[in-house]
């Protein structure tokens, strides 16, 4: 008993907080200079630093019955700031049934409108929308969120590297007062931030942020129908191409928070049903042939794994005898007292304790409903 104690809560922490420390001792470990060596008479002349380029650039966003957003989105999109002759911008309604499609002919002299009559689903939109792209890099965008002026160009800079295949911008979430996401969900996002950016120092980031990210255009795999995780399914083939896929903070998309209960812990379940669905459409990548295939292990499956580490460590700790697992047991009871609090009165979560525990309660929930939607085989399209 004592023995699986310690080993899930070994597991838990390490999900959370032991790779994030394992990535910083290995850029620190990069960051040390070596000592310096007298090149060999025959040694090829030393590479210089990557010049800035302008590429052609396609913007790519697949919409479905985005009326409400679209217009505002438009906006956004011609703020851009990047050479407009070098600029295109392909916007895909998947089968809408309101005024999106009459939106986008409305704007046909600043945009590529790509319709489809009936709806196969995300996937099938952004690829039908790429094949209508001209840029030598594209970006994709989502409707919901808006970008930055500079996002485009930050995002493009990154790949005067040629080892570069795809870069990943960063989102901010904020609630409707443009206040920062709520004390528990800040913390998940600087740790995920944290790790996203000690992958890219490192090597490569396992997946994007899909409202913002840019691909070589030549990198670019067609994503299968039906996928969810787009966003991890095309930076993880630029991998297998042998580029490196990194992380751009400047290059920033803002997001709202969902003021409906319920809306971000759905959409939360969709993100961790997609880290499932990825190992039925490439089980590659729990291979060696896979060159992140303990980077994948460690930042996108072990979370999936914690609700059985805390389950355990629960009933362990309630059987093993001795004073210190008593407390153990006792201290999960009143961690998970908090997060109900949390749950039932949203004032408690001004408590940072509380809204901790409500939020680490809520993420493990929804891994643990992500589990049950793919082994059911719920099938959603869009969120």
């Amino acid at each position: 008993m004592r023995a699986v104690f310690w080993l899930c809560l070994a597991l838990a922490g390490y999900a959370y907080f032991g790779y994030p420390l394992l990535l910083w001792i290995q850029a620190l470990w990069l960051r040390v200079p070596s000592p310096p060596q007298p090149p060999p008479q025959d040694a090829a002349p030393r590479a210089v630093d990557p010049v800035p380029i302008l590429p052609t650039v396609s913007i790519i966003l697949a919409a479905r019955n985005e009326e409400a957003n679209l217009p505002g989105k438009i906006k956004n999109l011609e703020s851009t700031d990047y050479p407009r002759e070098l600029l295109q911008i392909v916007i895909a309604s998947d089968g809408s049934t309101d005024r999106t499609a009459e939106i986008l002919r409305e704007h046909a002299s600043i945009l590529v409108p790509v319709i489809l009559e009936s709806s196969g689903g995300k996937a099938i939109a952004l690829n039908e929308a790429v094949r209508h792209a001209t840029g030598d890099v594209l970006v994709f965008q989502d409707a919901r969120q808006m970008v930055d002026s500079n996002a485009v160009a930050e995002l493009v800079s990154r790949l005067a590297d040629p080892e570069v295949g795809a870069v990943s911008g960063e989102l901010l979430l904020e609630s409707a007062n443009a206040e920062t996401a709520p004390e528990g969900l800040g913390i998940y996002w600087k740790i995920e931030k944290t790790v996203r950016k000690l992958e890219s120092v490192t090597g490569s980031v396992v997946g994007v942020t899909g409202a913002i990210y840019a691909v070589r255009r030549e990198l670019f795999a067609e994503i299968p129908a039906g996928t969810i995780l787009d966003d991890v399914f095309v930076p993880m083939r630029v991998i297998k191409a042998g580029k490196r896929v990194v992380f751009q903070s400047s290059a920033i998309a803002r997001d709202r928070l969902f003021s409906q209960k319920g809306r971000e812990f759905s959409r939360k379940v969709r993100t961790l049903t997609g880290n499932y669905q990825l190992l039925r459409l490439e089980p590659w990548l729990l291979s060696a042939e896979n060159p992140l295939l303990f980077r994948f292990v460690c930042h996108k499956l072990l979370r999936l794994a914690v609700p059985l580490f805390l389950t355990l460590m629960l009933l362990t700790s309630a059987l093993a005898r001795g004073t210190f697992y008593h407390a153990a047991f006792l201290a999960q009871i009143l961690f998970y007292l908090a997060a109900a609090l949390g749950a039932v009165s949203p004032s408690a979560k001004a408590i940072k304790p509380i809204a901790i525990a409500h939020t680490f309660v809520l993420l493990n929930a929804a891994a643990l409903m992500a589990f049950y939607s793919f082994v059911a085989g719920r099938k959603r399209l869009w969120t």
